[in-house]
């Protein structure tokens, strides 16, 4: 007869992961057993069965080692998971199940080995703690390591173009931080201003046959501009219906893409945009125009197209680096003071005098600009741009990078963007698991950092620095 401790201990997990199991089989057999493909002959339903089965019985095994392990027997499930992880791969005859059982034995072992070392669990659900002395001279080390980072032999193109990927979405982040991290407004459609400077650069380079340096602060004061005009009224909202109103925002903005083809291309988008020059003294190609001189000619040095890829990532890196040296500036500045006020408490702030439709007006523009900056670079860096390019998913992908990094940490941005962006881009050749990797990536996240990666800030002034 089954006592009251073991039923608990397997019985309930035992039912626990039963349930979870069936769920995942509705959810996985549409999506995963039934796929469909496009050929010559339209649509062809190509089924795979065994492989929704396999992660159905993957989330049945991890959800009951799960319930173990937090009925109390953390530690005996912590080595079977890493076994199963380790050993899976190997060991299956399907890859898909193998695959499967890696991912959930190594979330399995994480969450067994968080509940077998408590004191270990709530260093970590605290967020990482930098000590003061790292926080300083990390920013330091990591330039020191991009500066040199095309200029490395084990650097290729597609590991450039990753970097370059990812300096950009930091760029946005840091730039949604100024809204979100510092002024305390939640925006889900930063993307519309991204889209604002990709256009405006776009047309001017074409229309006015501007350089990307000319057009790139033209572009910034457009976003700015539109941020002044969209913030005068949504400003007066709060909370969520901020939130929704923005999201709306960003909508407008691609739906006005789509349909205003005559201006925008409509959604076959603009093609063919002007390639970014060294400055407008020289232009990376083998044969340029007539009149102009080419990069490897004005140095002296034989044609090699992957000087455009590294000029183009040293043209992100400053901008990042401008946004960066911005914020830390502006926290200093009495701006950036009203916009932590802000932040902290509205009814606080308002007491001192501070105007708050002005402070948040000038938090969403300024943010708009660099959004717009940001654009532009994104334009002239691949050469194309459609309205597919600026959905809501882009600006749920730099909120989350801004949430996940440590709402208002520099350093977090940059970290999650590396996580959220470069790590997916690494493991592309995983096809569609690696989407899977990365959605258990962010659970993990979310489960255990809830404050994000950085979870400490220097304060932006210390009562002793005051004068």
């Amino acid at each position: 007869m089954l006592t009251k401790a073991s039923r608990t201990t397997f019985l309930v997990p035992l039912r626990d992961g039963v349930l979870a199991g069936l769920v995942a089989l509705v959810l996985a057999f549409p999506i995963v057993g039934l796929p469909t493909s496009e050929t010559a002959h339209g649509l062809v339903l190509r089924p795979r069965i065994p492989e929704a089965i396999a992660f159905a019985v993957a989330v049945f095994l991890g959800r009951f080692a799960l319930g173990v392990a937090e009925a109390g027997k953390p530690r005996p499930i912590l080595l079977i998971a890493l076994l199963v992880a380790i050993a899976a791969p190997f060991a299956s005859a399907a890859p898909e199940f193998g695959a499967a059982l890696a991912i959930g034995g190594l979330f399995v072992a994480l969450r067994s080995a968080l509940l077998a070392f408590p004191g270990v669990a709530g260093r970590i659900s605290g967020g990482i703690r930098v000590p003061p002395v790292a926080i300083k001279r990390a920013p330091l080390v990591l330039l020191l390591l991009l500066v040199v980072l095309p200029l490395t032999p084990v650097i290729d193109r597609r590991l450039l173009d990753i970097a370059v990927l990812v300096l950009t979405y930091v760029m946005l982040g840091w730039g949604l931080n100024i809204t979100v991290g510092l002024a305390g407004l939640l925006d889900l459609g930063y993307v519309a201003f991204f889209a604002i400077g990709a256009y405006a650069y776009a047309l001017l380079s074409l229309t006015a046959g501007l350089s990307f340096w000319g057009a790139l602060p033209i572009a910034g004061l457009c976003a700015a501009a539109a941020g002044l005009i969209v913030g005068g009224p949504i400003l007066r909202l709060r909370g969520d219906y901020f939130a929704i109103v923005t999201l709306g925002f960003g909508e407008i903005v691609r739906l006005v893409a789509i349909n205003w083809s005559s201006l925008t291309g409509g959604s076959q988008g603009i093609a063919q945009i002007p390639r970014i020059s060294f400055f407008g003294l020289a232009d990376f190609t083998a044969t340029p125009d007539p009149g102009r001189r080419a990069f490897h000619e004005l140095f002296g040095i034989s044609f090699d197209p992957a000087h455009r890829q590294i000029f183009i990532f040293y043209v992100i890196l400053a901008l990042a680096l401008a946004v960066n040296a911005f914020i830390a500036r502006s926290r200093k500045l009495p701006l950036g003071r009203a916009w932590e006020a802000l932040r902290e408490d509205e009814i606080a702030a308002q007491s001192l005098g501070l105007n708050l439709q002005r402070i948040r007006l000038s938090a969403y523009a300024i943010a708009a600009a660099w959004g717009g900056f940001a654009g532009a670079f994104f334009a002239v860096r691949q050469g194309f741009i459609s309205p597919e390019s600026f959905s809501f998913l882009e600006s749920a992908v730099i909120l989350a990078i801004v949430v996940l990094g440590g709402v208002g940490s520099q350093l977090g941005v940059v970290l999650a963007a590396i996580v959220m962006i470069g790590v997916p881009e690494l493991v592309r050749q995983l096809a569609e698991y690696r989407m899977l990797a990365f959605g258990v990536a962010m659970v993990a996240i979310m489960v255990w950092r809830p404050s994000g990666l950085i979870s400490r800030r220097e304060p932006s002034i210390r009562l002793g620095d005051a004068t």
